[in-house]
């Protein structure tokens, strides 16, 4: 199925519990990203293809590496290397500044990016509610990455509070999480999803007209 075929299945018809409830059945059961990080605006959903981003603190932004000279380090060549339904996906640095901001979103709204979704902070919040730019991060603040952070790489895996992360993985958020969907597995995943959701229908209808719980595990094997 085209990736722009399955991002649209996969928010019409799916939430990242019953996802994530499937990739624990195939035994990966470390996938949802650290509770904090959160939609900046309630009820978002994203999906799309990871494009990690390697961040680090720059103490004083100067140093004798190739980057020294750089503000933001990559971050400029990490940004306008975004393809169409890509996530940006920052971590690796501190939570002293921002990683992402409104001109940031616009460039990635520009470039037919997905989103962005941050392990750290955002800034210009209101500039991204107007541009309608998905963003997913621990919350907003002000202070400015340029002097204190640097993009060290992109497109390279990256590990999130215990979860790797690598390029292309399919990437799903709501307001109940950021899951990461291995690209090894996300075809059983997303079919099996699918299944447990018609499913889970199926046991609301039963309980609703009075079967007991007990009975409805029994029936349907799921709750």
């Amino acid at each position: 199925m085209p990736d722009d075929e399955l991002f649209g299945l996969i928010r019409d018809k799916l939430f990242t519990a019953v996802v994530g409830d499937v990739l624990d059945t195939l035994g990966y059961q470390k996938q949802f990203l650290a509770q904090p990080i959160k939609p900046l605006v309630a009820q978002t959903r994203l999906v799309g293809r990871a494009m990690p981003v390697l961040e680090a603190d720059y103490p004083e932004g100067a140093g004798n590496g190739p980057l020294n000279d750089q503000p933001f380090g990559v971050m400029f060549e990490a940004l306008d290397d975004l393809k169409p339904g890509e996530i940006y996906i920052a971590s690796g640095s501190s939570f002293d500044y921002a990683l992402w901001g409104g001109l940031m979103s616009l460039r990635g709204q520009v470039l037919g990016a997905a989103g962005a979704v941050l392990n750290g902070y955002v800034r210009d919040t209101e500039e991204i509610k107007r541009l309608g730019f998905p963003v997913f991060a621990r919350g907003s603040y002000a202070q400015d990455q340029g002097v204190r952070g640097k993009v060290l790489d992109y497109r390279v895996p990256i590990v999130l509070d215990g979860v790797k992360i690598a390029p292309g993985d399919l990437i799903f958020a709501d307001d109940e999480g950021v899951l990461i969907i291995p690209q090894a597995v996300e075809q059983q995943a997303i079919t099996g999803a699918l299944e447990k959701a018609a499913m889970e229908n199926k046991v609301a209808i039963a309980i609703g007209g009075g079967m007991s719980t007990q009975q409805a595990f029994e029936t349907f094997g799921v709750m």
